[in-house]
């Protein structure tokens, strides 16, 4: 993919998202008589984001020496969850940007417990302090309502998956939906925007923590490395964005359950499903 197309129209007081994808690089053509070094160097300058995992996924399916850095990875997951979560978020909530630290991220994130809540009490409680990230989430909890901006519970993305474009929670909520406050805040409110910068945060304390899943080599030859907007697949390749955008997957039915009088916040929807690549996100005419 090189860009997704997202229409947004009305019908019957409910957004109907439109989402399309522009056409795939031609890299048959770039990479067709390349060394396995020269492809696994250039496929991440071509696809910007989550250099350290597409390098990673690339050198694995190659099948080229090297020892990859779980700790690299990690830090690279962490920083995208941070400026996300920190940078990015606040200014759609109408909030100022909250001070990104890569040299203290726990507190950066968390505040000072350095980690996040496990029930709903405790994670009320710290919403209330407003440390870390607890304004974004707190902006969040309001703007949208319990069941607004909600999917149903797909598919976990998993190695059987790992190839298919269909519709597939690979996202960080997904990988952490078995956190225990992630699965109290889906019971309570649905699979939402509030569940999806959740899963950030809980993917953030797995990545400090170390406990991100490690690169494999799958028996036909696919490679999964765990990037921050999901896991990446690799024989040349899925993405995140392939399965999150497919249809009926987890940015259409969050659109289409986006009440129309809140299309305002379809921007900020897009941005929690944070897809690896430019969105051009437009209202169709007259909707």
């Amino acid at each position: 993919m090189q860009r997704l197309m997202i229409g947004l129209t009305l019908r019957g007081g409910q957004i109907a998202p439109a989402i399309t994808a522009g056409p795939d690089l031609p890299l048959a053509q770039m990479v067709v008589g390349q060394s396995p070094e020269a492809v696994a160097a250039l496929l991440p300058r071509i696809f910007g984001l989550c250099r350290v995992a597409q390098g990673a996924a690339a050198r694995l399916a190659l099948g080229l020496p090297g020892v990859i850095d779980p700790a690299e990875l990690a830090r690279e997951v962490l920083r995208e969850h941070l400026l996300l979560l920190l940078a990015t978020l606040p200014p759609l909530l109408a909030l100022s940007p909250l001070p990104v630290s890569l040299a203290a991220p726990a507190a950066a994130l968390f505040g000072p417990a350095r980690a996040l809540p496990r029930g709903l009490e405790d994670f009320s409680a710290w919403l209330r302090a407003g440390s870390g990230a607890a304004p974004v989430l707190s902006a969040l909890s309001v703007r949208f309502a319990p069941g607004v901006a909600v999917t149903g519970a797909l598919p976990t993305s998993n190695d059987a998956y790992a190839m298919a474009r269909v519709a597939v929670e690979n996202t960080p909520a997904g990988r952490q939906a078995a956190h225990p406050l992630l699965q109290s805040v889906a019971a309570t409110g649905g699979r939402g925007p509030l569940w999806r910068a959740l899963g950030m945060l809980a993917d953030a304390e797995a990545a400090l923590a170390g406990a991100l899943p490690a690169p494999r080599l799958l028996p036909d030859g696919t490679a999964v490395v765990a990037a921050a907007r999901g896991a990446y697949a690799l024989i040349l390749r899925t993405t995140p964005t392939d399965q999150i955008a497919a249809p009926g997957g987890a940015l259409e039915q969050s659109l289409a359950s986006l009440p129309a009088d809140l299309v305002a916040l379809a921007p900020l929807v897009v941005a929690l499903h944070d897809p690896c690549l430019p969105v051009d996100l437009h209202e169709a005419r007259d909707a």
